[in-house]
C-alpha cells in the first residue's frame, strides 16, 4: 500500500431501510434514508470526529464502515481492498483489524461472561494465540486500559459504567486493530468520568498508531479528541475540516448554530450580565428521513434560504478563504473572519485542563 492511500475510503456510502406497508401485501411503500451519499477518508493513525445532533445518520455510518450492517449504495475501501459487499469469509483476514466501542456499557458487556472472558473472546474467535498466552495478554490489556490485572475473574456486574467502558476499550485493543469506530462512547457516563475515557481514548490512539473514526454529538469532546472534524446533517456530511477550521472558522450555518449551541460558563460579571454570545435558534424541527427536503436539506431551518436552496444541493467542496481540506456544502457560506470564535466554545473544565496539559 503506498503512503498515499488512505487507510479508509468512503465513497457515496448510502443505506436506505424499507418501510413496509399495504394489506395484505406487505409491498415497500417508502425507505428512510439514514445515510445518503457520504464522501470522507481516515488516513493511518488519524483521528476523525463525526458530529451532529441525534438521527443525522452517525451511528448508522459507524455500523455500515464495520460491516455490522450493508449498505445500499457507494463503496466502503480498507486500504484499498473494496470491503462493500464482501462475504464473511473474505471479511475475515481484516475483520480483526477494524474494532469497534459502543456507546452503551452496560448493554455491550455480556453479564454471564467474566472480563477474562470478555476480552479474550476476539483472540479465540480469530484463533490468536499471543506469546505467554491469553490470559497474560488480557491482564495486560486490564493495564493498559487502567483497570487492575486482577479483575480478570470478576463479571461486568461488579463494575462502574467508567470500568464498564474501559473494558470495552481493552476488548477493541485485543486484537491490535488498524482502525477503531467509537460510536459515543462517553455519551452513557458521568461527566466526571467522560474525560477520563477520552484521554484514555487518546493516549491509546498516541500510543500505538490506532487511527479513530470518533462518533459522538458532544462537540467540546469531539474537540479534543479528533484532529479532523465532520459535520452531518439528515444523512449528509455538510462541512469537514481540521479541527482548527471547523472551530474558528466555519463556513456552513448549521454548524454555527452547533457552536453557538455550546453551554457558555462565564465568570466575567459584566458578560455574564450582558447574556454571554448570542445564540443561534433554528426554527422548526429536523425534517424527517422518510422525505428529506430537496436540494440543500439544511434550507427549511436557514436563515440564509434563498430560491437556489431548493432546487439546487450544493456540493461539499473548498470555498475560497478556506484552508486547504476544508469542505463545506453551502449555496451561502458564512462569513470565514468570525471573531473570537474559538472563545465560542466552552469545554467541561476537566477537559480543559487535559487540552492544556497536551498542548505543553
Amino acid at each position: 500500500m503506498s503512503s498515499t492511500t488512505p487507510l479508509l475510503d468512503v465513497s457515496g456510502l448510502t443505506k436506505h431501510f424499507p418501510i413496509k406497508g399495504g394489506f395484505p401485501i406487505r409491498r415497500t411503500v417508502g425507505a428512510v434514508q439514514a445515510v445518503d451519499g457520504l464522501d470522507f477518508q481516515v488516513a493511518e493513525g488519524e483521528s476523525l470526529g463525526l458530529v451532529g445532533e441525534s438521527g443525522c445518520g452517525k451511528s448508522t455510518t459507524g455500523r455500515l464502515i464495520t460491516r455490522l450492517m450493508e449498505p445500499t449504495a457507494g463503496t466502503i475501501s480498507y486500504r484499498g481492498q473494496d470491503i462493500t459487499h464482501a462475504t464473511r469469509k473474505q471479511l475475515a483476514p481484516i475483520r480483526s483489524e477494524i474494532q469497534m466501542i459502543f456507546q452503551d456499557p452496560y448493554s455491550s458487556l455480556n453479564p454471564r461472561q467474566t472480563v477474562g472472558k470478555i476480552i479474550s473472546g476476539p483472540m479465540e474467535i480469530n484463533g490468536i494465540e499471543p506469546t505467554g498466552g491469553r490470559e497474560k495478554r488480557v491482564r495486560e490489556l486490564l493495564e493498559i486500559v487502567g483497570l487492575n490485572p486482577e479483575h480478570y475473574n470478576r463479571f461486568p456486574h461488579e463494575f462502574s459504567g467508567g470500568q464498564r467502558q474501559r473494558i470495552g476499550v481493552a476488548r477493541a485493543l485485543a486484537l491490535e486493530p488498524k482502525l477503531i469506530v467509537a460510536d459515543e462512547p462517553v455519551s452513557a457516563l458521568d461527566v466526571s468520568i467522560q474525560a477520563q475515557v477520552v484521554n484514555l481514548l487518546q493516549k491509546v490512539q498516541q500510543e500505538l498508531g490506532i487511527a479513530f473514526l470518533f462518533i459522538a454529538h458532544d462537540l467540546a469532546v469531539v474537540r479534543h479528541f479528533s484532529q479532523r472534524v465532520a459535520v452531518m446533517y439528515l444523512g449528509k456530511i455538510i462541512e469537514v475540516g481540521d479541527r482548527d477550521s471547523i472551530y474558528t472558522r466555519p463556513r456552513h450555518p448549521y454548524t454555527h448554530a452547533l457552536l453557538s449551541a455550546v453551554p457558555e460558563v462565564s465568570l466575567d460579571e459584566e458578560q455574564a450580565a450582558s447574556g454571554g454570545r448570542e445564540r443561534i435558534r433554528l426554527a422548526g424541527d429536523v425534517p424527517s428521513p422518510i422525505s428529506p427536503p430537496s436540494g440543500c436539506r439544511f434550507r427549511t431551518r436557514c436563515w440564509k434560504a434563498q430560491d437556489k436552496c431548493a432546487t439546487e444541493e450544493p456540493p461539499l467542496i473548498q470555498l475560497s478563504g478556506n484552508l486547504s481540506g476544508h469542505l463545506t456544502a453551502c449555496h451561502f457560506p458564512e462569513d470565514p473572519t468570525i471573531e473570537a470564535r474559538d472563545e465560542d466554545i466552552v469545554l467541561d473544565p476537566a477537559l480543559a485542563a487535559l487540552e492544556e496539559g497536551t498542548d505543553d
